[in-house]
């Protein structure tokens, strides 16, 4: 069931949407060659502690997974997409790293990522990550009132294929807001003017993941997912809340 947030709600949102782009900033800026992946998980859960706030990650269960996640952020290298462990591994020149961060503040959820190149990364990596930030630019401007959700994901899939990328097969985005993950799926594909209608005061978690190679998936031990054939990978997310006015991001960096 879909539940639309009020005014209340979404100044809260908010709050926790600019405490969790604080933080995602700052690890944006940290994030370079020789440092942990655990380092940068320490890192976001003091500076949420500073700020009031609570890792919505920490020691939540996503449908299919085995156990309960044991971190504050997922930290994803290269071919893994998403909910990659932030391990010992030390980042290297030439990697992607996925950062995706939820946060919760006075009871409200807000969830985003991006994709940081580590030292001197391909021309193709490049492209990739400006293509998959571009999806999610292109897929805010349709949460308009009246849209659909299925004009979201066109706009996804669209500048994708055109640029011979794929879309990450099997993984989509989600409403949020008072849960970390809530009705509607918002999938990043999908054709224009179909799906449930976009109302003010519906709040979505936006998230592209989109691949080199295929599109394919698989899951690992640790419940992280890779590109079956081991292609790079990228992603983004915003928090999004469909207003009267149109979109408004509510964990803009």
């Amino acid at each position: 069931m879909i539940r639309l947030k009020g005014a209340k709600d979404i100044n809260e949102l908010r709050l926790s949407g600019a405490i969790l782009a604080a933080v995602l900033q700052a690890l944006r800026e940290e994030a370079r060659a020789g440092v942990k992946l655990s380092d940068l998980d320490d890192l976001a859960e003091e500076l949420m502690k500073k700020a009031g706030a609570a890792p919505a990650f920490l020691n939540y269960k996503p449908e299919g997974a085995k156990r309960a996640y044991p971190a504050s952020i997922c930290a994803s290298v290269n071919d893994t997409v998403v909910h990659g462990l932030p391990s010992k591994y030390k980042l290297r020149s030439g990697d992607l790293l996925k950062i995706d961060l939820g946060v919760i503040y006075r009871g409200y959820f807000t969830d985003a990522a991006i994709t940081v190149g580590i030292g001197d990364i391909s021309k193709e990596a490049r492209k990739l990550i400006e293509v998959t930030e571009k999806a999610l630019t292109l897929a805010v401007k349709e949460c308009r009132p009246g849209n659909r959700l299925g004009d979201i994901g066109w706009a996804v899939e669209n500048i994708v294929r055109r640029n011979n990328f794929s879309v990450i097969e099997g993984l989509t985005g989600h409403g949020v807001g008072f849960k970390l993950h809530e009705d509607p799926t918002v999938y990043n594909y999908g054709a224009r003017g179909e799906g449930t209608e976009l109302k003010p005061g519906l709040v979505l978690a936006i998230e592209p993941m989109v691949a080199i190679g295929s599109g394919e998936i698989k899951q690992s031990p640790d419940d992280s997912f890779k590109t079956r054939d081991k292609s790079l990978s990228a992603h983004f997310e915003h928090t999004v809340a469909v207003t009267k006015d149109g979109p408004e991001i509510l964990t803009q960096l």
